[in-house]
C-alpha cells in the first residue's frame, strides 16, 4: 500500500472553503469543486513515485482478477470529494449499451474527441453515488407529473398553462421537457415563474418548497428554462451519512454541500440545462428515463467490526464506510485494488510491518492481494470494484 494524492478541480460551481477545510489547507479564494482520487487519464491521482494510471497500466493485477476479467486492465471506478456552492448542470448518463453505440457513432462520424459538442468521451456508463458529509441538497429524477401539474397550476402563471395541460397527457413529461429545452420562448416564462415564486416563497408545504427551489436556482441561472426543468424533478436533502445512487437515465443535479462521490471511471455526461455547455436535446431525450420516482437513501449493510457497505447495483464500484476504533478491523475486498479516504479523525492502516496514518482528507491505494487492517479514532471510506 502507498499514500495517494489527488488533483483538485477548480470548477466555477465549487465551494471555496469546504474542501480546503477538510484537507487542512488555507482557502485561496478559488472554488475547490472536486478532489479526484483515481486513474482517470484527464486527472490521475499520484502514488509516491508514479501516477496511479501508470501503475495500473504497468501492472493491471493491482486492480484484481475479477475486475480485469470484467473490465480489462483499468481501474473501473473514480472516488472524489465534491463540494458544491452553486447548482451543477442538469445531467444524465447513458447505459453501457448506449455509451458503446454513441461512442462508436461519434468515432465514425465526428465530432472530434475534444469538440465541445461531443456527447460521448468514452464507451462507458457512469452510474454514481454521493454520500453526504454535510447536509447535501440535490435534484434527483422526475416527480409525479400529475402532482407537478397541480403545483404549477397554483402558481397562477398563465403562460405555464400549455405545459400544465401537457403534463396530464400520456408521454406528457417527455414532451414538456423536450419543449422546454428546444424553444427559446420559455426563457421569458422562467422569469415569470421566478417572480410568482417570490410571492409565495414564505409558505409552508409543497408550493412553498417548489417556490424556494425556483428562486434558489434562478439566482444563478436567471431566465434559464432549466429552472422549469428543475421544477419537474424531486428535491432531495441528504443528512450526513446518507447516500443517493444515480443510475443510467436519471436526470439529476447537485445543488449544495460536501460529499464523497464514487462513480464508474467515465466522462460521459448529457446535459439538460443550467449550463453554458452543449445541450443535445435529441440525445438527452433518447437516454433519459422519464419514469417518475421517489428517491430513497441507499441501504447501508452492517458487515460488522465497524464496516458498513452501501448497497448499490453498480458493477463498476462498491463503497464502504469504516468507523475505526482502537480494535483493528479488516479493510474489505482484499482481492481488489482499493482506495481509502479518511474524512475525520485519524485512521491507521497496517499491512505486515508497513503502517500508514491517514488524517482527514488523506488517502492511500491498497493493491489487490494485500490484506490491510485499520484502527484509530476516525472515519474512512473505501472504494473498490463492484466485482471481486
Amino acid at each position: 500500500m502507498q499514500r495517494l494524492t489527488g488533483p483538485v478541480q477548480h470548477y466555477a460551481w465549487g465551494s471555496p472553503t469546504l474542501i480546503p477545510e477538510l484537507l487542512g489547507t488555507e482557502p485561496d479564494g478559488r472554488p475547490h469543486a472536486e478532489l479526484w482520487l483515481g486513474a482517470h487519464p484527464s486527472a490521475p491521482a499520484r502514488l509516491e513515485s508514479e501516477g496511479l494510471d501508470e501503475r495500473v497500466a504497468r501492472d493491471p493485477a493491482v486492480v484484481g482478477t475479477a475486475s480485469v476479467e470484467r473490465f480489462g486492465g483499468r481501474l473501473p471506478y473514480l472516488l472524489k470529494l465534491l463540494a458544491a456552492a452553486e447548482p451543477l448542470s442538469l445531467q444524465a448518463h447513458p447505459t453501457r449499451e448506449q455509451a458503446e453505440r454513441g461512442w462508436a457513432r461519434e468515432e465514425a462520424e465526428g465530432p472530434a474527441r475534444d469538440a465541445p459538442e461531443r456527447n460521448y468521451k468514452d464507451d462507458w456508463p457512469k452510474p454514481e453515488m454521493i454520500v453526504a458529509l454535510t447536509e447535501f441538497d440535490a435534484l434527483c429524477g422526475f416527480a409525479d407529473p400529475a402532482r407537478t401539474a397541480g403545483l404549477w397550476r397554483e402558481l397562477e402563471v398563465e403562460a405555464l398553462d400549455p405545459l400544465v395541460d401537457a403534463l396530464g397527457t400520456p408521454d406528457g413529461l417527455r414532451a414538456v421537457l423536450l419543449d422546454l429545452l428546444d424553444d427559446e420562448r420559455w426563457r421569458g416564462v422562467a422569469g415569470l415563474v421566478t417572480e410568482a415564486a417570490g410571492r409565495r416563497a414564505d409558505e409552508e408545504g409543497p408550493v412553498g418548497d417548489l417556490c424556494r427551489t425556483a428562486i434558489e436556482i434562478a439566482r444563478f441561472y436567471p431566465g434559464d428554462p432549466g429552472v422549469l426543468v428543475a421544477l419537474l424533478m424531486n428535491r432531495v436533502r441528504l443528512q450526513p451519512g446518507e447516500a443517493l445512487f444515480l443510475g443510467a437515465g436519471n436526470l439529476h443535479a447537485y445543488l449544495s454541500g460536501l460529499g464523497v462521490e464514487v462513480m464508474a471511471n467515465s466522462d460521459n455526461v448529457l446535459r439538460g440545462g443550467l449550463t453554458p455547455k452543449h445541450v443535445d436535446v435529441a440525445e438527452l431525450g433518447a437516454v433519459l428515463d422519464f419514469s417518475p420516482i421517489t428517491p430513497q437513501p441507499v441501504p447501508l449493510v452492517d458487515e460488522g467490526e465497524g464496516r458498513f457497505r452501501f448497497d448499490t447495483p453498480a458493477p463498476e464500484f462498491t463503497l464502504w464506510r469504516l468507523d475505526c476504533s482502537d480494535t483493528p478491523t479488516t479493510v474489505p475486498a482484499s482481492t481488489s485494488g482499493r482506495i481509502v479516504l479518511a474524512t475525520s479523525g485519524r485512521v491507521q492502516l497496517q499491512s505486515g510491518a508497513t503502517a500508514i496514518t491517514l488524517h482527514r482528507g488523506q488517502a492511500a491505494f491498497l493493491p489487490a492481494g494485500e490484506t490491510v487492517s485499520a484502527h484509530g479514532g476516525g472515519t474512512a471510506f473505501v472504494a473498490g470494484p463492484g466485482v471481486r
